[in-house]
């Protein structure tokens, strides 16, 4: 008789179980950094997550004999990501358990099946709905603090995933830098030849830019453009740009999204960029209520981390390689400095994207908290 039984989520209680098992696992972990609850219980909303109008998910949780909640995992189908690159792939993500072999292969076992009975013939995960969900399982630097927008896990997860059969698809790395207190030269004459030679010029978003003029929907636009090429990546549809504009940008400050027009005004380069929240989100405990969003208000208003997150950043492919990037960094340092960060960190990037990586070398960066998506046939 089997110690863990798996079910398909379908209760209230249940999702609660799937929500919730991740105050047990990481209580008292430093470095770990919860999602906000109510975001994992709006994934599973059709009526809140406008994804699921062309993706299956379906969670699962695991139970031991006692009935406690010891594992959870979600398969995902992104049917757009199917046709746009030719496959047949069930995604799992959410993957959280205990350190038994016995949890994590019934988990992994419980979206093959569900997969397979979908039509499909690889897994492959962490992964989210869309890319610019969670993704990636960490399988170095345990000891460093996690952000906003990573995932964090223990060591033995990626022992777990490897002696299953899994095996690396791609791998992701994030770039940190300590923040200098002067632009780099380089970049000074960079950014004033893409000027001249190029026409190009930074602006700060207003209110009424992102809201009356369309900027928010232009840049989801550009991020659509530039990203295409990406592993995994599927195009924003109307209503995500909608949910992510009215969603994401009033969070922001103005002042840290600087974006790049040519002469006819069209944008043709965004960095979403960010203060972060990790130490607030951990105080918050992934609870808004009661005090929570208390945390996160001080941290973006008043009492800034000393970390900054670059959540995106996006060049129109054809303006790639014409000193873009130089226009950023000309732009964001100074008011990095003037908001007392000292280190700034990007998410995660490809680690074959060599172009993106090379930019950073004025900088002299730190490669950091490598993530892997694995794979293995159905």
């Amino acid at each position: 008789m089997n110690r863990i039984s798996i079910k398909k989520v379908s209760t209230r209680k249940e999702l609660k179980d799937f929500v919730q098992l991740t105050r047990k696992l990481y209580a008292g972990n430093p470095y770990y950094v919860p999602d906000l609850e109510s975001d994992i219980y709006n994934t599973f909303d059709p009526t809140k997550n406008t994804g699921l109008e062309f993706t299956d998910i379906q969670p699962f949780i695991a139970y031991d004999e006692q009935g406690n909640a010891v594992g959870r995992i979600a398969g995902i189908i992104n049917h757009r990501a199917n046709q746009k690159w030719y496959t047949r792939n069930v995604r799992f993500g959410f993957i959280e358990f205990i350190d038994d072999l016995e949890v994590s292969a019934a988990l992994l076992s419980a979206v093959e099946r569900w997969g397979k009975e979908h039509g499909m013939k690889q897994i492959q995960g962490p992964m989210g709905i869309f890319d610019f969900d969670k993704e990636g399982m960490l399988v170095e630097d345990f000891d460093q603090l996690g952000s906003m927008i990573t995932i964090y896990n223990p060591p033995y997860y990626p022992r777990h995933l490897e002696t299953l059969g899994y095996e690396k698809e791609v791998d992701w790395i994030q770039v940190c830098i300590e923040v200098p207190k002067e632009i780099p030269a380089k970049y000074v004459r960079v950014a004033n030849l893409s000027k001249e030679l190029f026409g190009l010029n930074v602006k700060k978003l207003t209110h009424d830019d992102i809201y009356k003029r369309g900027y928010g929907r232009k840049v989801f636009e550009l991020l659509n453009k530039a990203y295409a090429p990406l592993f995994g990546y599927t195009e924003l549809s109307d209503k995500q740009i909608d949910e992510y504009v009215n969603r994401y940008l009033p969070l922001i400050d103005k002042e840290l999204i600087p974006v790049i027009e040519n002469e006819q005004g069209e944008i043709i380069g965004v960095a979403i960029t960010m203060g972060s929240l990790s130490h607030a989100l951990q105080k918050a405990k992934g609870r808004l209520l009661p005090f929570g969003w208390y945390h996160l208000v001080r941290s973006l208003k008043w009492k800034r981390e000393d970390k900054v997150e670059m959540l995106l950043i996006a060049v129109r492919p054809d303006y790639q390689g014409l000193g873009v990037n130089a226009l950023f960094f000309n732009d964001l340092i100074p008011v990095y400095n003037r908001y007392h960060f000292r280190y700034a960190e990007t998410g995660p990037q490809l680690e074959n994207n060599v172009k993106e990586l090379s930019q950073w070398k004025p900088l002299n960066p730190t490669y950091t908290k490598r993530r892997r998506c694995y794979k293995k046939e159905l």
